[in-house]
């Protein structure tokens, strides 16, 4: 079988500026080079986005484009009109678009990933003019998309209610997390935190609930001071206001907002947190949350079915409308011993069942079934 070339549409990602989706596309893409020795990658990436994002293997391509994406509108028009034509040059088999939209001329065959429809559920968390973009972008490029990707069922559901999507045409391949969390588990089992640390990873929009995060934690060291908060994360449309509640609820001493911190700052957190407290309103997967469970630290989350989907029975649900259920569980996964020490447990048996490597394998074997024999490339030339 000869090899495949794969273009990799990563014009969407700003480093530091995308959340969770840049988490992802690192992580896919570090994973795959970890399996795969035989296909050609070729990552189209904009000029914030620095080589790095390539894999340092003889089968990866970094192929940089005169592009400035900072500025959407203009990361649009050259993915719907230069990309395509970048594709061709390159003689592409197929095109993997790793965030939402996928340049609709494109002549090969293409999959998109869908990491959530949270613009259908919840149009009140977008602002007016990016609106627009979502609507009229998102399911033209899942119509034209021969595959979908989602990371859970749920957001596998929502396109089929929302798109019509057939749902053979949809793949769910869920995330998995860098191995560095699992070596956190072992040093957490072997000398557990002290520190009175809880750790929100989030990204500072309005789905994501900070409002009652900040209220919870104020009712929670009423009784319990000496508590810290740290939330990491983009800061986002709502970073103002999130910085002005906390300076208005005398928080400014007891609560950290660092902003978007480099992978091993994140992990020193993970380290040092005593629980992950995650209030978001709405997710497509919730990749922190199986970061925690990985890392083997007590979680509290909220009752989505995304969240029910990855944890299962290892974290402490709550109410995300609620403060006075954040609360109640912010004590609990702090202050219930026999509580924390089940969450761990189970929590480190249930991410096992998320693996960078099997998410990999399954991405490749799709490209594998996206391509007919006829139509598959000889071994790239550099």
């Amino acid at each position: 079988m000869s090899a495949l070339r794969i273009g990799v549409n990563a014009l969407y990602l700003i480093p530091g500026g995308v959340g969770g989706t840049e988490i992802y596309l690192r992580g896919l893409l570090e994973a795959i080079a970890s399996v795969d020795r035989i296909n050609d990658y070729f990552i189209f990436r904009n000029r914030e986005t620095g080589p790095s994002l390539t894999p340092a293997r003889p089968n990866f391509h970094d192929c940089p484009q005169p592009l400035n994406a900072v500025f959407r509108p203009a990361r649009i028009v050259y993915e719907q009109t230069v990309l395509p034509f970048a594709v061709q040059r390159h003689a592409i088999d197929v095109v993997l678009n790793a965030g939402f939209t996928a340049p609709l001329l494109c002549r090969c065959p293409m999959i998109t990933v869908f990491h959530d429809l949270q613009y259908k559920h919840h149009p009140e968390f977008f602002r007016w003019f990016d609106l627009p973009f979502w609507r009229a972008l998102l399911p033209l490029s899942a119509a034209r998309s021969q595959r979908l990707v989602t990371l859970s069922e749920a957001v596998k559901r929502d396109l089929e209610s929302f798109y019509r999507i057939d749902p053979s045409r949809i793949a769910v391949i869920p995330h998995g997390v860098e191995p560095e969390f699992a070596r956190l588990a072992v040093r957490r089992l072997a000398r557990p935190p002290t520190s009175k640390l809880l750790l929100t990873v989030s990204t500072l929009h309005p789905h994501k609930n900070m409002n009652a995060l900040l209220k919870a934690f104020r009712a929670f060291l009423y009784s319990e001071p000496g508590w810290q908060l740290r939330v990491i994360g983009l800061k986002g449309f709502e970073a103002s206001a999130i910085e002005a509640l906390r300076r208005d609820l005398g928080l400014e001493q007891s609560v950290e907002i660092p902003g978007w911190l480099q992978r091993g700052e994140v992990y020193r957190s993970f380290a040092d947190a005593r629980a992950l407290i995650y209030p978001s309103k709405f997710e497509g997967f919730g990749i922190p949350v199986l970061e925690a469970l990985t890392a083997g630290v007590p979680t509290a989350c909220s009752r989505l079915p995304s969240l029910l989907e990855i944890a299962g029975g290892s974290a402490r649900f709550f109410d995300p409308e609620s403060v006075d259920d954040i609360e109640s569980a912010m004590r609990d996964v702090t202050l219930d011993e026999v509580l924390r020490a089940r969450l761990q447990a189970s929590g480190l048996v249930r991410a096992q069942a998320f693996s960078r490597e099997a998410s990999a394998r399954k991405m490749i074997r799709l490209f594998e079934e996206m391509t007919q024999p006829s139509t598959r490339s000889k071994k790239s030339q550099d």
